[in-house]
């Protein structure tokens, strides 16, 4: 009687799984991410996770200071950052975070816009600047202290002052459409889509992949060429520190994304696993598809401290 009555009680508790010590739970992989490139990244992981059953990757997006910020002043754990520029783990993030981080896709700045966007039909290189400061035009930017778009756009209007001789325009543009200004690029979308704005400064990345009309800026002030890199390298401009209350120095660059793996990653290895994807060919080719050129092969500055598995996509350089 007593092994008939603990029959049932034995099924209920195998079926729950309380018996079971492989309850087949997901070890999760936590990202953060600059906001440009949740597209790619939501790709990657439903491609990761449909060849690895096992692994949950979650999401996280923000400016890349934002992020960078979430780690050194909230603490907050993580396995893997992402940021749309190098120096963001290379200044606030190495060595006390990571050791390592690898450059490995660029973009440029262009002017986003719609088909019913003021102008629209007008705008293009040359006279962007007069249209954008006519008084019934509104534009947006992202917020330089939360986000290397919102610098990056800063140094565009400056390298635009020298590049066209236009004495003064770098205060004209930065004193317009204050009120617009948010914190990442891909916040300036919703703007532009629920027609509170007529233009952008945004990656082109970002309007391709939300099927917008864009212009080009010319190479010498879109930051997307290397060569170019000796011009680029003649602005800068003052940005939030790592510390509240603080200010750093960020000097123009061309476009590159970066990323690592934190030091005390709860998913140490499985993030590395996860990187070795997003570098091989098939990872690549999402970020090509979506409009962020690949930098191949990738380039580190910290070609001794990368973990063994990646070293096989790296240029043997210490330095880009």
């Amino acid at each position: 009687m007593r092994q008939i009555l603990l029959l049932p009680i034995l099924a209920i508790f195998l079926l729950s799984g309380c018996g079971n010590s492989h309850s087949g739970k997901s070890k999760e992989i936590m990202v953060f991410h600059a906001g440009s490139l949740s597209v790619p990244f939501r790709q990657l992981k439903d491609e990761y996770e449909r060849k690895n059953p096992g692994i949950k990757i979650l999401l996280e997006p923000a400016g890349s200071l934002v992020c960078a910020r979430k780690i050194t002043e909230l603490k907050k754990p993580c396995d893997i950052i992402a940021s749309s520029d190098y120096f963001v783990i290379n200044e606030l993030l190495i060595p006390d975070y990571t050791s390592w981080s690898i450059r490995f896709a660029t973009n440029e700045i262009v002017i986003a816009g719609q088909e019913k966007s003021k102008y629209s039909g007008e705008l293009n290189s040359d006279n962007w600047m007069d249209i954008l400061q006519r008084e019934d035009v509104i534009y947006s930017r992202s917020d330089p202290d939360s986000d290397p778009c919102g610098y990056r756009t800063v140094f565009t209007f400056m390298l635009a002052e020298k590049y066209y001789n236009k004495p003064g325009l770098t205060e004209k543009m930065l004193s317009k459409n204050r009120e617009y200004i948010r914190p990442k690029e891909v916040d300036l979308v919703a703007l532009l889509e629920s027609n509170a704005i007529d233009y952008m400064f945004q990656y082109k990345s970002v309007a391709i992949q939300h099927g917008l009309k864009y212009i080009e800026l010319p190479k010498e002030i879109n930051l997307s060429d290397p060569s170019k890199n000796d011009i680029y390298t003649s602005v800068s401009m003052d940005v939030a520190g790592s510390k509240p209350g603080t200010k750093m120095k960020v000097i123009a660059d061309y476009i590159n994304y970066s990323i690592t793996v934190l030091d005390n990653a709860p998913q140490k290895e499985e993030a590395i696993n996860f990187l070795e994807f997003m570098l091989s060919p098939e990872g690549m080719n999402i970020f090509k598809n979506n409009g962020q050129e690949p930098i191949i092969p990738f380039s580190t500055e910290q070609v001794d401290k990368l973990p063994a598995k990646l070293l096989k996509y790296l240029k043997d350089t210490k330095k880009n």
